[in-house]
């Protein structure tokens, strides 16, 4: 049995890795699950064994990525009794410097981020992502409303548009590099970024 579920693993990370692969070099959009499958060395039933269907698996790919939503928010809450942005100014230039650091997270940003249309095929992927979206959206806006916070933001700057502002730096910072990695360093320049984003919207954010 044992070895068993050992090889169902070891194929389902075939399939995703070939995924990866197909999704990189043609697109989400003209990679069929056949394709899949013939990159993976296995048949299109063991590829629908493991997932329903391509939006499935396009969400189980980014799954392997990103953080979910309550490993989150267990790490924003991971700095009580200190600065309350100092956790979320730390995963944001953790979520930079992985690029980096991290082949994988970087092939898959570069899918999502330019080489995927959400087509009606991939609506349900399409929604997961966007949730995704809005729960770390509101995980940030958390932290810019708790009092401490909220009392040193700039003038005209609510914790909803701060919250919306951050998550647009990260996106920009991550598209841009990865269109074109030689427009910054980021693990010598994601720091400086990332604060010069902190002080417009924290009054007295270190310099």
């Amino acid at each position: 049995m044992r070895r068993t579920k050992e090889q169902a693993e070891q194929t389902r990370c075939a399939i995703l890795a070939a995924a990866e692969t197909l999704f990189l070099e043609r697109g989400v959009a003209h990679t069929s699950l056949e394709h899949i499958a013939r990159q993976a060395g296995v048949t299109r039933g063991a590829v629908y064994w493991h997932f329903e269907n391509k939006a499935h698996l396009f969400h189980e790919m980014l799954s392997q990525v990103r953080l979910p939503p309550e490993q989150l928010a267990e790490r924003l809450r991971g700095c009580a009794g200190q600065e309350p942005l100092l956790a979320l100014h730390e995963l944001c230039i953790e979520a930079i410097e992985n690029l980096a650091h991290n082949q994988q997270k970087r092939r898959i940003f570069t899918i999502l981020l330019r080489r995927c249309e959400f087509t009606e095929e991939l609506r349900e992927a399409e929604q997961r992502h966007e949730a995704f979206i809005n729960q770390f959206i509101a995980l940030c806006e958390q932290q810019f409303a708790q009092p401490a916070v909220s009392a040193r933001l700039q003038p005209g700057m609510s914790p909803r548009l701060a919250a919306r502002a951050l998550h647009a730096l990260i996106v920009g910072l991550l598209s841009d590099w990865l269109r074109d990695p030689t427009l910054f360093d980021p693990l010598q320049d994601t720091g400086a970024l990332i604060d010069a984003g902190f002080r417009g919207l924290i009054r007295d954010w270190p310099g």
